[in-house]
């Protein structure tokens, strides 16, 4: 679908197939567009998306039929709508469902470099996604120095803080498993998600030469360096922000209002697992896909199986040609996680 803006077309995410020959996503809304403040400090490029995380994006598979004009998912359709507003995704479904997943396979389609992720646990803070300043190692080489280091070489930019850093192509960081972070750590997002900018407030508290511009370079979580302008960090294009929730949890409305929310279904159906064990295990024969299918498909009527479980199963049978033994081992190594495991 051609729109009469820049020559964008939708969609730009597919959720199928190989990287994506479109690298536009369209006119930015006049409400997302961040100015760079310093367009001499980047832009970066970003790592290539290699090994397990490209194979993890290129395997994935999209759940749900295409249901509409655009030739989509309603799955892809929501990933453009965050993709064309710049705004984070947000994608909520049952444990294994593929929710990380999506972060790799929007990185592999759209040549877009290594995900940044950042994994959330309950001792998390959002100082912990934009850097962390080693005050300690500091001190310490003042002492041996006998004079005070510059600030920006005990600072390292968390994943949050490098997507926000002027990059040639917008970054993708996985916010994973925000519903384990601390209470207030979705209102502690709501700046940077709207401002695409964060302080960094030692280098801002740096007072510069006469006549010298108050710039330092610090450490990407990637190892490149950057430089930094009066202490603020400010994204050029705002990144791909993938959160994902397992709905341990319930957000406040200030929080939702910024995202665009998606949440898997459909991952049980049985043509898409066919598609999901085509991806992973070419290799395996219909009937015993088939046989790992219908365990699955049974078990999932009184409890929650994550699809790599499904994965496992059909990988210890697919050689085993007893039957018994083959059911015997699909017990094994399914189960719902929701409820303890029979002896």
């Amino acid at each position: 679908m051609q729109s009469p803006a820049d020559g964008f077309t939708w969609p730009v995410y597919h959720g199928y197939g190989p990287p994506s020959e479109d690298r536009s996503f369209g006119p930015v809304p006049p409400w997302r567009a961040f100015a760079q403040k310093d367009p001499a400090a980047g832009p970066l490029d970003a790592p290539d998306l290699t090994g397990m995380a490209r194979q993890r994006g290129e395997r994935y598979q999209t759940p749900g039929d295409i249901d509409g004009p655009d030739g989509l998912t309603r799955e892809a359709r929501t990933v453009n709508a965050a993709l064309v507003l710049r705004r984070p995704l947000m994608v909520t479904g049952a444990p294994g469902s593929g929710k990380s997943s999506l972060a790799y396979r929007i990185a592999y389609e759209l040549e877009l470099g290594a995900v940044l992720r950042w994994q959330v646990t309950s001792r998390t803070r959002l100082a912990d996604g934009l850097y962390t300043y080693d005050a300690v190692a500091r001190l310490q080489d003042a002492q041996l120095a006998g004079k005070s280091p510059p600030a920006g070489d005990y600072i390292r930019l968390g994943p949050l803080g490098t997507a926000l850093c002027p990059h040639r192509r917008p970054r993708v960081v996985l916010i994973d498993e925000i519903d384990k972070g601390d209470f207030d750590l979705p209102n502690d997002l709501l700046n940077a998600l709207d401002d695409g900018e964060f302080l960094i407030h030692q280098l801002a508290r740096v007072r510069p030469a006469r006549g010298k511009e108050r710039s330092m370079e610090v450490l990407t979580s990637e190892g490149q360096r950057v430089r930094v302008h009066g202490g603020m960090v400010r994204c050029g294009q705002f990144p791909v922000i993938i959160m994902t929730s397992n709905g341990e949890r319930e957000f406040p409305p200030a929080f939702l209002r910024r995202c665009v929310q998606l949440r898997i279904t459909g991952h049980t159906e049985p043509k898409h697992l066919e598609r999901v064990l085509r991806a992973q295990l070419s290799d395996a024969s219909d009937e015993k896909a088939q046989e790992g299918i219908a365990e699955f498909a049974k078990l999932s009527e009184t409890g929650q199986l994550p699809l790599d479980q499904l994965l496992s199963a059909v990988f210890l049978i697919k050689d085993i040609h007893d039957s018994d033994l083959r059911e015997k081992l699909l017990g094994l190594a399914m189960h719902p996680i929701d409820r303890p495991q029979e002896q």
